[in-house]
């Protein structure tokens, strides 16, 4: 009986040992700099550390990888990821999170997702990375950053082009010309904390050159999906992906606690885009919708959304797509 249970425990010991999670981090040390986000005297962020964290599988061959475009450090560094770990580490997935060194960076630059994109590189090379079966995932600007490099991808002639198999958006912004009326109307009725609104709108009119009134053309092909734009040609370059979205109204909060419309809210966004998706040929969408019931937290956010959503519901969509 006392063999049985050494061998026992000897057996599972050696299946942990065997079977486990391999962080590798990476960053490199922040500039002594910083960057202009506001025209006020101490508007100004530090830099941050470019860098990536791997979570990868030990032992097992490797199905696909997930990847998060997260910030090293306003994103709390891997935040969004580390919610997948295990779920990913189950299915024999390995987990990327890729920092530029551009603090709150919305890839306005080709110079951020050239960064991006060698980071990518230099981890599936020196890790041995399977080239397929790659989904990027997030929320806020964790989504809105896998959007702009996956449209990086497409139009520019790079020797080395992941494998996307699909996109996971959740609760973020799509269309920058609704965005900046939304922060305008915030900064107009004066009824919320409008350090964000001011910021995102400087950014926005400073990158973009000009304001949607001024210089629509430019916010159009920022946008992923624009309900103002009757082209709206950057929905053909997400034609050929699985998407699934989250989205979480939250319409009762909004109303109350910042007395915001229909209007001034991601899910207008992302349910437009679903749509003009299905309109240019794309059957493989799915939108998942998060009622109160779904998030108990009091804070109704694009990171909270993300942290109510069902990982290891998600996960079983994402295996779904690699078996077509």
């Amino acid at each position: 009986m006392n063999f049985k249970l050494i061998f026992l425990l000897f057996f599972i010991l050696l299946s942990v040992n065997s079977f486990s999670q391999k962080i590798v981090e990476y960053y490199e040390p922040a500039k002594n700099d910083s960057l202009r986000v506001g025209t006020g005297e101490n508007d100004f962020f530090p830099f941050i550390q470019k860098g990536y964290t791997l979570m990868l599988p030990e032992n097992k061959k490797l199905k696909g990888v997930l990847i998060f475009l997260e910030d090293s450090r306003y994103d709390k560094k891997n935040r969004s990821s580390k919610q997948m770990y295990n779920q990913a580490f189950e299915k024999d997935f390995a987990v990327l999170s890729v920092s530029t060194e551009i603090p709150l960076d919305f890839y306005f630059t080709k110079s951020s997702m050239i960064s991006t994109h060698k980071l990518i590189q230099e981890v599936f090379n020196e890790h041995n990375l399977p080239n397929e079966n790659i989904f990027f995932l997030g929320a806020s600007l964790v989504g809105h950053r896998a959007m702009q490099y996956i449209k990086f991808m497409k139009e520019d002639d790079l020797e080395f082009q992941l494998n996307v198999k699909g996109i996971v958006i959740c609760n973020f912004t799509l269309d920058f010309t609704r965005k900046w009326y939304q922060h305008k109307r915030d900064i107009r009725i004066n009824r919320i904390d409008l350090w964000e609104p001011k910021f995102i709108n400087y950014l926005l009119e400073t990158h973009l050159k000009g304001t949607p009134k001024t210089n629509p053309e430019s916010y159009n092909n920022f946008s992923s999906y624009s309900y103002f734009d009757e082209k709206n040609k950057n929905v053909k370059i997400y034609k050929g992906f699985a998407v699934r979205a989250y989205i979480e109204p939250a319409i009762k909060y909004k109303l109350t606690k910042q007395l915001r419309t229909l209007y001034e809210n991601n899910s207008t966004d992302i349910v437009g885009f679903l749509a003009e998706l299905e309109l240019s040929g794309n059957k493989n969408t799915e939108l998942i919708v998060l009622h109160p019931e779904d998030n108990p937290s009091q804070k109704k956010n694009t990171q909270s959304t993300w942290d109510a959503i069902n990982k290891y519901g998600l996960m079983d969509w994402i295996l779904k797509q690699i078996e077509k």
